[in-house]
């Protein structure tokens, strides 16, 4: 077992499941690792102290009397654990506990505006019955790498006390005040409480936190670029700020910690813009299990999809208790423009606000300049170590891959021309720099291979509109889910490409060496920035809506989406990357009908999944159980917004989807079923009945869709639309059907 690793410990009372990578006794204290001892529940006895038997149960383990410098965590309020440091001995006698249910690794996880709302539809000033009052009182809790608290973003001004709601506090640490905007924080990362603050130090959690709950404020740029007004979803909410990551990660024991705290202080959306290095089932996702605790209270944790695409079955976020996020461009985009020696231009992506005034500078391709000590192939990559800094010096170098930037600063390069392996984002780097296509790096290239004494310019950027719009991003993670076939995931997209929002001036915009710009407002791109945007949505909708549990929301959202056509063929331009469709705030505050789910409905769900009681007690915290009638629930008949089935690509099929609608528009109406289906289609759709005629609100009808076909093939997924339409509402759902060789 590598040193650092951490193992989360779930516990309850009958199964014991152990990792075959687990290695042999040791019992040296230099090996200690941290695990989490998960409890479930909390005892509703009036007696039971969670401290007093966290501190015993280590103390039986480790045969110490003090225990002080062994207890990491303890988990007292919305369920019940601890996390310790244990050698592998001590682990395995914890693992022998008759309490014990399963040991697995609590693995790293990683972090993943002026126009988006605009382009969302959410329009400043936009007039609805939505009060500031109401809003006022709506809480987001922000798990991420903390908050720069003395933003404009996130200033007072005009804000009374918290919410009577509000149970958290301002732990925030040294050099961090809370205010009447940012009410609550709390740090997870330090070592010690002397160094404990929740003032965030990269960035990114400023970013996010402003996406989905920043003040309106007007003139905001990053050195020029995107001016306008930045404000959040919900300006006029409240934030709770949970720091779980540093420098060196996100930490999954942290990460229980926070919806711990952040269900028991009383938030009512949770934002996570992080994501597991690989994809785990949910009884070993920290992100799932405390989702499922907040989903069981009434809160919604919303959940960024992962930036891992375009390839397939790469969204880490799968739980269907979890809104989970893709990314999508919006209608604004940054170039920066490339002139040649010889007059001509191309057209390059970038956030460059350097002005190389014109100055025409030679060229260098990375190969060129390769050190005899290094392969050409790793020169073009300009790869550390690998150019001769000679040859670098003062010249525009061109790079085959991003990663070789720094590389070719620290030479002396005055510039940098890339290939770009995501030709549908820009970057911020701490010296002139533009990304150009495959073909016109090619054209770059053949430029310089025919010139003498090949030169260019990177002029600075521009903003352009993006006619394209909407469209995934390349790099957002794709379905279908590895975890559960016959759930669509992700669930919707939302702007996550070059979007402009408050950052930490204790960090450059770069977070390279070489950076000494600081700034207020910066440029970042990722699911990251797509998972704010909707858990703000969700906010809002709950602002007219305070009494809708997580799942109604996330129907209204998901149902009311904007559809979104395949943009090529396969798996990766299809429902597999954007779920329902690109959100529209305002439509999603009158849905009509949505689908809603209980927490028994998830228990079932699990239990169709094969999960036997014990691994129930892993997510849900509680002593529910699997009977032999609910365990032949089949997972696509969960109430699901969208509807979703793997079948054989080569043979006939013949499947249903079993769905209950709720009625949330207006107390009489009649909804009639219409299906939609894709030019060419091979799919038969029956849906049944097609009328459903509602009497009075919140009435509930169900409804059945039968899919059919003789054979889809393996390459291409088929789909269709099932819309409930009452001439006013239309209700939208995706029906997916796929088959993978």
């Amino acid at each position: 077992m590598a040193k650092g690793t951490t193992f989360i410990f779930l516990f309850s009372s009958l199964l014991v499941l152990s990792l075959s990578s687990v290695s042999a006794d040791k019992d040296d204290h230099g090996d200690q690792q941290v695990y989490i001892v998960y409890l479930g529940s909390l005892p509703s006895r009036e007696e039971y102290t969670p401290m007093s038997d966290h501190m015993s149960i280590l103390q039986e383990i480790t045969g110490e009397s003090l225990i002080e410098n062994r207890l990491v965590r303890s988990y007292k309020k919305s369920f019940n654990g601890f996390a310790a440091r244990l050698t592998e001995s001590e682990r395995k006698r914890l693992a022998g506990m008759e309490r014990v249910v399963s040991v697995f690794p609590s693995r790293k996880l990683k972090l993943q505006t002026t126009s988006s709302w605009n382009f969302m539809g959410l329009k400043e000033g936009i007039k609805t019955k939505r009060t500031r009052s109401i809003e006022s009182d709506t809480i987001i809790g922000v798990i991420d790498s903390g908050i720069y608290p003395e933003s404009d973003s996130f200033s007072d001004q005009g804000f009374g006390p918290p919410p009577k709601k509000w149970k958290g506090t301002c732990a925030g640490g040294k050099n961090f005040t809370c205010n009447n905007k940012v009410i609550g924080a709390r740090d997870y990362t330090a070592k010690s409480k002397a160094n404990q603050t929740a003032r965030d130090y990269s960035g990114h959690g400023t970013h996010t936190a402003s996406i989905a709950a920043g003040n309106a404020v007007a003139n905001s740029n990053f050195y020029g670029l995107g001016n306008g007004t930045a404000r959040g979803g919900v300006p006029a909410a409240r934030i709770a700020v949970y720091k779980v990551c540093d420098n060196e990660g996100c930490d999954g024991e942290a990460m229980m910690s926070a919806f711990d705290d952040a269900i028991a202080d009383g938030v009512d959306v949770i934002s996570i813009s992080i994501v597991l290095d690989n994809i785990p089932p949910f009884e070993e996702d920290p992100i799932a299990i405390g989702a499922f605790h907040a989903m069981a209270v009434g809160v919604l944790t919303v959940n960024a999809a992962g930036n891992n695409g375009p390839k397939i079955s790469t969204v880490t976020s799968t739980a269907p208790w979890v809104f989970s996020v893709a990314a999508s461009v919006t209608n604004r985009a940054f170039m920066a423009k490339v002139v040649l020696g010889d007059g001509k231009i191309l057209i390059g992506r970038s956030v460059n606000t350097y002005d190389m005034n014109g100055t025409n500078y030679p060229l260098v391709y990375g190969k060129s300049a390769a050190l005899s000590t290094c392969s050409v192939d790793k020169a073009r990559l300009c790869e550390p170590k690998c150019l001769d800094g000679k040859l670098v010096k003062g010249k525009i170098v061109l790079c085959d891959s991003t990663k070789g930037l720094i590389e070719a600063q620290k030479l002396g390069a005055v510039g940098s021309i890339v290939k770009n392996p995501e030709p549908d984002r820009a970057f911020i780097r701490s010296f002139p720099v533009s990304f150009l296509s495959n073909d016109d790096y090619k054209s770059l290239v053949s430029y310089m291979n025919s010139t003498k004494n090949p030169k260019a310019t990177v002029l600075k950027s521009e903003e352009i509109s993006n006619q394209r719009a909407p469209l995934v991003a390349s790099f957002s993670s794709r379905g279908p889910s590895s975890i559960v076939s016959d759930i669509l995931k992700p669930d919707i997209t939302a702007p996550g490409v070059e979007i402009l929002a408050a950052y930490s001036p204790d960090s450059s915009p770069t977070e390279s060496e070489f950076d000494t710009r600081r700034v207020k407002y910066s440029v970042l791109s990722g699911t990251s920035m797509a998972c704010p945007h909707v858990a703000g949505v969700a906010a809002y909708v709950k602002t007219f809506h305070p009494q809708w549990s997580p799942s109604m929301i996330q129907s209204a959202i998901m149902t009311t989406a904007w559809p979104m056509n395949a943009s090529g063929s396969g798996f990766v331009s299809t429902e597999f990357a954007y779920g329902s469709g690109h959100v529209d705030p305002i439509d999603a505050i009158n849905p009509g009908l949505v689908y809603e789910l209980t927490k028994a409905d998830h228990i079932n769900f699990l239990c169709g999944l094969n999960y036997t009681s014990d691994h129930l007690r892993i997510i849900s915290g509680d002593n529910s159980t699997c009977t032999k009638e609910i365990s032949k629930t089949l997972p696509r008949n969960l109430n699901y917004p969208t509807m979703s089935a793997k079948v054989s690509g080569t043979k006939p099929f013949n499947i249903t989807f079993q769905r209950t609608v709720t009625n949330v528009g207006m107390q009489k109406s009649t909804y009639n079923a219409k299906v939609v289906k894709f030019p060419g289609s091979k799919l038969s759709i029956k849906v049944s009945p097609r009328v459903l005629s509602m009497k009075s609100m919140n009435e509930k009808q169900s409804f059945m869709v039968t899919v059919s076909s003789d054979s889809i093939g393996t390459k291409q997924p088929v789909s269709a639309n099932l819309i409930w339409s009452d001439g006013t509402h239309n209700v939208r759902s995706p029906i997916i059907v796929y088959a993978m060789s």
